[in-house]
């Protein structure tokens, strides 16, 4: 296959590195643009990625990044903002998409694949964070026109190692013996990251993902109760995990909001009120299997909790990790 030049927005995180990964080791050029440079470093070891310290928010800035390429990738997303007005979502996720295909118009680029997550709807999403992801899904479906070449992709949530959710868990659960937990029946079909980046990976050069949406699910559905006790014992901890009523579940998120950080608020409250889940099956249609959080999930958990736990030995002894 012919080496392709693929800029990626939001390269640095979670599923972006891992993307990174698989396509360098594809032999591809990766142009990855941050406004924070050195929170991609552990990029660098790519030797085909050139990672750029950029204002990527400065539609002025856009074509010349995105100048040349092949494919252009967003990844950018947020899972909550500054405030509760929503302006921070549709910055991350309208404004920035809509710079995005702009930008690609206006440099030539034939291809734009669009992460984006299951049920965003621009007029019924019941959260801020899945009616602007519907809203940027919407931009390219009406401003892309014929030269740009668009596939968007809908994920449930998204697991692996250094993921934001099952570590997230397993960090409360390592710490607190009781966990009263919002929204313990919302359900969700988790999906593996190196599926996901397959996806990616597979939608490339095929021109019949052209236009096309897919949703990415994993083979199980489980509620989020379901899920925190798996992390429980998988992690080998006893824990109390309590479901909260709506009502509680709701007073939970709203005192989140002002905690630093916003490990949970209402707009996540709002996104958990529809069932994260799919009606088609992307993953399917791109002959990908789509392989078990219950197989994958022990794998990866164990070790970073063996490794946890040694560091606090070590510093114990006075030795550094």
């Amino acid at each position: 296959m012919s080496r392709l030049t693929i800029g990626i927005f939001g390269g640095t995180g979670f599923i972006g590195t891992r993307l990174c990964s698989r396509f360098a080791a594809d032999g591809h050029d990766l142009r990855v643009p941050s406004r924070y440079r050195e929170g991609g470093r552990h990029l660098l070891v790519l030797p085909s990625l050139q990672l750029i310290q950029a204002d990527t928010h400065d539609p002025e800035a856009l074509p010349a990044l995105v100048e040349g390429c092949d494919v252009v990738i967003n990844l950018v997303g947020i899972l909550n903002e500054r405030g509760r007005r929503g302006d921070g979502f549709r910055a991350a996720h309208t404004t920035f998409t809509r710079n995005v295909v702009r930008a690609c118009r206006q440099a030539g680029v034939p291809r734009l694949l669009q992460m984006s997550a299951l049920k965003a709807n621009a007029q019924r999403g019941p959260s801020h964070y899945l009616r602007t992801k519907g809203e940027a899904e919407q931009v390219i479906r009406d401003e892309a026109g014929d030269a740009l070449a668009w596939t968007i992709f809908q994920p449930s949530v998204v697991f692996g190692p250094e993921d934001s959710f099952v570590n997230r868990f397993a960090g409360l659960l390592r710490w607190l013996p009781v966990l009263p937990l919002a929204r313990p029946e919302a359900r969700f079909a988790p999906v593996f990251v190196e599926d996901v980046v397959e996806a990616f990976v597979r939608s490339l050069r095929d021109p019949a993902t052209h236009g096309r949406t897919y949703q990415l699910c994993g083979p199980e559905q489980y509620t989020l109760r379901e899920i925190v006790t798996f992390i429980a014992a998988t992690a080998r901890r006893r824990r109390l995990v309590i479901g909260l009523p709506d009502w509680l579940s709701r007073l939970q998120a709203a005192v989140m909001d002002f905690v630093p950080g916003k490990p949970f608020s209402t707009d996540n409250y709002l996104s958990l009120t529809v069932a994260s889940t799919c009606t088609e099956d992307g993953l399917e249609a791109l002959g990908i299997a789509p392989r078990s959080m219950q197989v994958v999930v022990p794998s990866y958990l164990a070790s970073q909790d063996r490794r946890a736990y040694l560091s606090i030995l070590r510093k114990g002894a006075g030795r550094r990790p």
